[in-house]
Order: structure tokens, then sequence, then C-alpha cells
């Protein structure tokens, strides 16, 4: 197995008709009570217990260094604490505040989101950790607190133009059912962008343990995993302060406070398997996850 193989192997598990068929069901499935719909869903987790999880090119990071660190413990589930962490190789440690903007085709849902995380170690394992404090989406979603949760940013924009630009307008403004504003917005110009290699703590341990935050999650934090080869986190664009011209979230940030460090972006699809809800997968290493990884056999994967 290898880069190649495994990017045509993931792409190969996401069936565009399957896709519909599970949005049409979270249609009905949304009026039952969160219980059962979680229920439903690790029922279903348990027949696949990995997702193929592909992000499409020009996902983005907005890097938002938190002035408070003393704030960012009440956010986080239990077991973690808060980090510094450094973007990219040689960069000072810092607490951050983290903005993604991407779009993302899966099994089960197809779109573009919106997510902000915390930087956390897991004081069990000692893995510098994701936490996903909250997110908006233009797709459907599943949560722990939220259960099959609809789309909350309608008409969402997030792409790219022939004159080398980023463009991400989300927004809740649609859903009627939050009094509470959240978007992501971004216009920044790639074309003095530079590769530059990214700090692997953060990027390959970091996006082995992934968890929600209190205000998207149970206490438990729903630990898991995504598996890729490491070459899809080595480096990415930085985009130069200079070339962003629009750059301002509140999902999250407007919560603890931050001032805005980095704007980066990844030049191409990151391909991935992540786990089901309710499933858990440990590495631990960086070596452990290529070992995975390279062991892989599409064909026996549970639940093709």
């Amino acid at each position: 197995m290898n880069v190649l193989e495994y990017a045509k192997g993931v792409e190969r598990m996401v069936d565009p008709m399957q896709v519909g068929k599970v949005h049409y069901m979270q249609t009905k499935l949304r009026k039952m009570p969160v219980w059962l719909q979680k229920k439903i869903i690790l029922s279903a987790a348990k027949k696949a217990n990995k997702m193929p999880f592909v992000v499409e090119p020009y996902c983005s990071f907005l890097f938002y260094e938190v002035i408070e660190p003393d704030k960012i413990q009440k956010f986080l589930p239990d077991g973690f604490v808060p980090v510094k962490a450094a973007v990219f190789e040689g960069d000072p440690e810092k607490y951050y505040g983290i903005v993604s903007m991407f779009r993302i085709h899966t099994s089960v849902f197809w779109g573009a989101r919106a997510e902000y995380y915390l930087v956390a170690e897991n004081s069990e394992t000692g893995l510098l950790s994701w936490i996903m404090c909250d997110y908006i989406s233009d797709t459907i979603s599943f949560d722990e607190k939220n259960g099959l949760k609809s789309p909350d940013a309608r008409r969402s924009v997030l792409t790219t133009t022939c004159e080398g630009d980023f463009v991400c307008d989300m927004d809740n403004s649609s859903d009627q059912k939050t009094s509470i504003k959240k978007f992501a917005k971004c216009e920044a110009s790639l074309i003095n962008a530079k590769m530059r290699p990214l700090n692997q703590r953060l990027w390959i341990e970091g996006n082995t343990s992934i968890a929600y935050g209190r205000s998207a999650g149970e206490a438990d934090g729903d630990l898991f995993s995504l598996t890729f080869f490491p070459e899809e986190m080595k480096q990415a664009l930085e985009i130069p302060m200079k070339d962003v011209r629009v750059a301002d979230a509140l999902c999250g940030t407007g919560k603890i406070g931050g001032r805005l460090e980095r704007v980066i972006s990844f030049p191409f699809a990151q391909h991935m398997l992540s786990d089901s809800p309710g499933q858990r997968t440990h590495y631990g290493s960086e070596a452990k996850l290529r070992a995975a990884v390279e062991a892989i056999d599409f064909r026996k994967i549970k639940g093709l």
C-alpha cells in the first residue's frame, strides 16, 4: 500500500448515491429523540467501523493565539489540559484556537464545514489533541450532544477562483432555531503562498487524537482518530498575512478571545479513514500510524 493506492481506495469507498440516501434518511431520523438517534447511529457504526474521509483541496486554517489560556480548561472534556503547539516546523509554541474551513466528501455526508478547535494534551495517553468545540455546516452532521444535526449554514461559499483567491463565507443566519451567531469568513490570495514543513506533533499526532469539547459533546470527549499516510500532513501553504483581506470567525474564538497569527492552506486532497461514531483507534506514534495504513486491505474493511 502506498499513498496513491490508498487515495484510490478511500475514494472508491464513497458512493454518491448512498450519500444521497443517508441525507434523505436524516430528514426522518431527526424527528426522533436524540438518545434514539444515537442508538441507531452507534449500531450502524458497528457494521462499518471506518468511514472514508476525503478533505478536498484548499482546506484552510486560521490560527488564533489564545491570549488568556486560563480560560481554555472549562471548554475541554475530562482528561485534557491546555498545551502549547507550533504550526510550522521551527515556529515558537503558543496556545492556539484554530478555525478550519473545508469541503469534504464521505460515505454519509458531503458538503462544507467550519470547525473550531482548541489544542490540548490527553493526560492519559500524553498525545497532543485537537478538541472540537463548535462547528457549522451546510450539510448534515452527527455529534453526541445534538445527534443527527441538520445544516445550519445553508448557501455557504467555500471555493477558489482562477485569479488565485481562496474564499470562505459561512454563517448560521439561516438557522431559525438558534440565536447564537456563528460564522467563518476568509478571503486571501494564494499567489504568494509558500510551502513550509509542518510541526509534526500538532498535525500528525493531533489528528490521531480528536475529541469533542463540552459544548459539542459529552464530558468524556467522544475520542476518535483519523487514519492516514503521514505525508498528508507534512507540509502546507503559508499565506502571507498581507495577502489576507478578510479573516474573521465566531465559532469559539468569541468565547475565549484570540489574535490571528497564521493562515495556512493545503493545496491537495487529503485521503483518510475516520473512526465511525463510538469507535476508538489508538496509534500512539507516527510509526504505528504508518504501519496501520500500509497494512490496510480495502477488500477486508468492515462494512464494504
